[in-house]
C-alpha cells in the first residue's frame, strides 16, 4: 500500500508537479480566502478567462507567457472599472460582458496559430506533467510574495470583506485594496497556469477555501484549513492520476471540489444530529 503511495514521486517530473502544486495551493488559498469571503467568486473565474488573450498572443509568438498573462489581466481589470464607473449597469454585468468577450479573443487568437486544439488545451488545462524548475521557482515566488501581501494587507483586507464603507471611514482606502486584491488574484493565476491551467486553477481558487469556511470562522484558521485541503488533492490527485492514467489538472481540481461537497455533507450530518439532540434534552427537561 505504502508503495503505492510513493512510487509516484520517485520520478523527477513529478516532484516537480508536486513542489508547483503545493506552492500554487499556498498562494490560492491565500488570497482564495478573501474571494470567499467577499464573494467575488466570479470575478476570480473571469479573471481566470481574461488572462488568456494574453498568453495566447506571447504564446503564438514566443513571448514572455506571465508578461502576456499580466497585461491581459491589467486590461481585464481596467475595463472591468471602466465600464462599472461609466454605465449604470451592475459590476456583475460588466464582468460578465468582458469575461465572455476576453474567452472569445483568447481561442481566436489561438486559432490562428495553427495548432489550435493542443494550445488551448495547454493553456487552458495545463502542463502539469512537463512542469519545469523554472516552473516551481515561479509558483514559489508567487506564493512568497502573496503571504507577505497578505500580511501587510491583513486589515484593510479584512475590513473590507465584511464593510466598505466601514474601510473608507477607518481610512483604509478600499478602492486600493480591492485593485491590490484583484491584482493579487490576478498573479496567481498567472503564475499558476502552466501547473494547472487558467481554467482549473480556479478551482483552487475556490474549492479549499470554501471548504475551509464550512468548518473554521477565523481568518487565519480558514487560511490554514484551506492549504491543508488544497495540498491533499495535490498530492491524492498525482497519485490517483499516476495510477488511473487520467488527465493530472482536472484530477487535482475534481478532487478539491469533492472534498467541498463531503464536507458539506459531513457538517450537515453533524448539524442534523446536534438539532435532534437539543431537542431531545427539551423533550426530557420538559
Amino acid at each position: 500500500m505504502l508503495e503505492l503511495l510513493v512510487e509516484p514521486f520517485g520520478f523527477v517530473f513529478l516532484r516537480n508537479t508536486l513542489y508547483a502544486g503545493l506552492f500554487t495551493v499556498v498562494a490560492s488559498s491565500l488570497i482564495g480566502t478573501w474571494v470567499v469571503l467577499r464573494g467575488m467568486s466570479f470575478m476570480g473565474d473571469a479573471l481566470a478567462h481574461g488572462v488568456l488573450p494574453g498568453i495566447a498572443v506571447a504564446y503564438i509568438v514566443g513571448g514572455n507567457l506571465l508578461l502576456g498573462g499580466a497585461i491581459s489581466a491589467g486590461l481585464m481589470i481596467g475595463g472591468v472599472s471602466l465600464a462599472s464607473a461609466r454605465s449604470r449597469l451592475g459590476e456583475d454585468v460588466s464582468i460578465g460582458l468582458l469575461f465572455v468577450g476576453m474567452l472569445a479573443a483568447g481561442v481566436a487568437i489561438i486559432s490562428k496559430g495553427g495548432a489550435y486544439a493542443g494550445d488551448l488545451t495547454t493553456i487552458l488545462f495545463g502542463e502539469p506533467l512537463g512542469v519545469r524548475p523554472s516552473d516551481v521557482r515561479v509558483a514559489g515566488v508567487a506564493a512568497v510574495l502573496t503571504l507577505v501581501a497578505t500580511v501587510v494587507l491583513y486589515r484593510p483586507f479584512l475590513v473590507l470583506s465584511f464593510s466598505r464603507s466601514k474601510a473608507q471611514v477607518l481610512g483604509l482606502r478600499p478602492g486600493l485594496a480591492h485593485l491590490a486584491m484583484l491584482a493579487l488574484i490576478a498573479g496567481v493565476i498567472i503564475a499558476s497556469f502552466r501547473t494547472v491551467g487558467t481554467l482549473l486553477v480556479f478551482a483552487l481558487l475556490v474549492a479549499p477555501p470554501a471548504t475551509a469556511a464550512l468548518v473554521a470562522r477565523r481568518v487565519p484558521v480558514m487560511m490554514a484549513v484551506a492549504i491543508g485541503v488544497g495540498s491533499l488533492a495535490v498530492v491524492a490527485g498525482l497519485i490517483v492520476s499516476y495510477h488511473a492514467a487520467t488527465a493530472t489538472g482536472p484530477t487535482i481540481a475534481g478532487l478539491a471540489v469533492l472534498t467541498f461537497f463531503l464536507v458539506l455533507a459531513g457538517v450537515e450530518v453533524r448539524d442534523r444530529m446536534a438539532r435532534r439532540r437539543a431537542v431531545g434534552r427539551g423533550t426530557v427537561a420538559a
